[in-house]
Formats: structure tokens, C-alpha cells, sequence
């Protein structure tokens, strides 16, 4: 690869590079149009001028094939008078009017399916323009989405990395920490609770009878004792078996 095809081929891609990035879809699509309806007008005008010569061609053709009928009448004229050299003349220009319209004839023929063809083309160009318009409003309402949706994108992608963001992550994982640390100590301290309760009913019965037993020895009054079995009598306890009855609860509630 010469250097001279190296040179053109990178102009070329840089060219074509900022081509594309100069582009704005709308208005291509709007310049489009405009171009589309200049060439329509071109083409109507095209079609005008082929309409024009082919009308005044059916008109020599015309003309000519007048002609050479009326020379045609005029030789059979000559003839029947008897005058060969006028009839003779007469079919000479019939002759003459004759090829000048097989000419014609077939320039006609040629300029017909000429305008035909423009015709066609002025039908499907028109069509084309009309559905253009159409898809070209479809088109810049689909451009005007994309361009929001990429700004949104954009913006999206913008607060992701922003420090606010990060910032605003971090607050909220504080936030949840704290309200699980809050959460764990409700939960510990209604644990201590139920075990505070726990030990003051557990120790209650024996609190109340120690309570009994020193206001028993404090006014002298003789303590609830079991009631004794059937047949049997109770025998008072002096002081000695209180006191020592006394000990022995207090030995018991050292052991436990």
C-alpha cells in the first residue's frame, strides 16, 4: 500500500468520523424532505416538458398523415382526369408527407412511453414524499425519546458516582446499624427483666416465712405450726427449738 492511499484513507475516515458526528437526525430528516419536494418539483417540470413535445409531436403526426391522405386524394383526382404526370406528382409528396409522418409515428410512440414513465415516477415520488413526512415525524418523536432517555441514563450514571450519593449509602447503612444496636439492647434488657422477676418469685415463699419467723420472736407469739396428724398432739417448742429450727433455715438457704 503506496503512501499517497495510506494519506487519503485516514483524511477519509476522519472526514466520514466528523460527518457522523455532525449529523443532527432531525434535521437530515427535515433536509430530506426539502430535497424529496425539490426533486418532485424538478421531476413535475420534467414531466410538463415531455407532455408538451409529445402533444406537439401528435400534432405534425397529425399534420403529416393530413398531408399525405390529401396528396393521396389529389393523385386518384389527377388520375381520373387523365393527367399521369399531376398524379404522378401528387403521390410523390404523399410519399414525402408519409415518411415525414411514420417519423413522427414513432418519435410519439418513443416520447408516450417516455411520459408514461415520468408519470409513474411523479405517482411513486409523491407517495414517497407523503409517507416520508409521516415517518418523519415518528422519527424526530423517537430521536427527541432516545436523547431523554440518554440524558436520564446520563444523570442516573452521574449520581451513582457522585459523592452525594456515596455519602447518602453511607448514611443509611449508619441508620440501619443503629437501629439494630437498638433493636439488641431492647432485647437484652427485657432479657434481665424476665430473670430480675424470675429470682424474686423463685426466692418469695422463703422471704416471707423468714419475715414470719422474725416477727414471731419480736412479739412472742406462738407461729403457725402444721397442724399434727389424727391422733396425735402437737407439743409446744420452747425457745431453744425455735431458735434452733431458726439456724437450720438459715443453714438451708446458705446451701441453696
Amino acid at each position: 500500500m503506496g503512501l499517497f492511499d495510506r494519506i487519503s484513507r485516514v483524511i477519509r475516515s476522519n472526514l466520514n468520523d466528523m460527518v457522523n458526528k455532525a449529523e443532527d437526525p432531525e434535521k437530515i430528516l427535515e433536509q430530506s424532505i426539502v430535497d424529496m419536494q425539490e426533486d418532485l418539483v424538478q421531476l413535475r417540470q420534467a414531466v410538463a416538458s415531455a407532455i408538451a413535445t409529445q402533444k406537439r409531436s401528435q400534432q405534425q403526426y397529425s399534420q403529416a398523415q393530413s398531408q399525405a391522405n390529401t396528396w393521396q386524394q389529389r393523385a386518384q383526382l389527377a388520375l381520373q382526369k387523365g393527367d399521369e404526370n399531376l398524379a404522378r406528382e401528387a403521390l410523390v409528396r404523399k410519399k414525402s408527407h408519409a415518411e415525414t409522418a411514420a417519423t413522427l409515428k414513432a418519435q410519439l410512440d418513443q416520447q408516450t412511453t417516455q411520459v408514461e414513465t415520468l408519470k409513474r415516477n411523479l405517482i411513486a415520488l409523491e407517495s414517497k414524499i407523503s409517507e416520508a413526512k409521516t415517518k418523519k415525524d415518528m422519527l424526530k418523536a423517537r430521536v427527541a425519546a432516545a436523547k431523554a432517555n440518554e440524558q436520564l441514563q446520563t444523570a442516573i450514571g452521574n449520581i451513582g458516582s457522585s459523592s452525594a450519593m456515596a455519602a447518602f449509602e453511607r448514611m443509611e447503612e449508619k441508620v440501619l446499624q443503629m437501629e439494630a444496636r437498638s433493636q439488641s439492647t431492647a432485647e437484652l434488657a427485657g432479657t434481665n427483666i424476665e430473670e430480675q422477676f424470675r429470682l424474686l418469685e423463685g426466692g418469695s415463699d422463703v422471704d416471707d416465712e423468714l419475715a414470719a419467723m422474725k416477727a414471731q420472736l419480736i412479739t412472742g407469739s406462738p407461729a403457725p405450726q402444721q397442724l399434727p396428724a389424727a391422733g396425735q398432739t402437737a407439743a409446744p417448742k420452747t425457745g431453744s427449738a425455735v431458735d434452733d429450727e431458726l439456724e437450720q433455715l438459715r443453714r438451708q438457704l446458705n446451701d441453696s
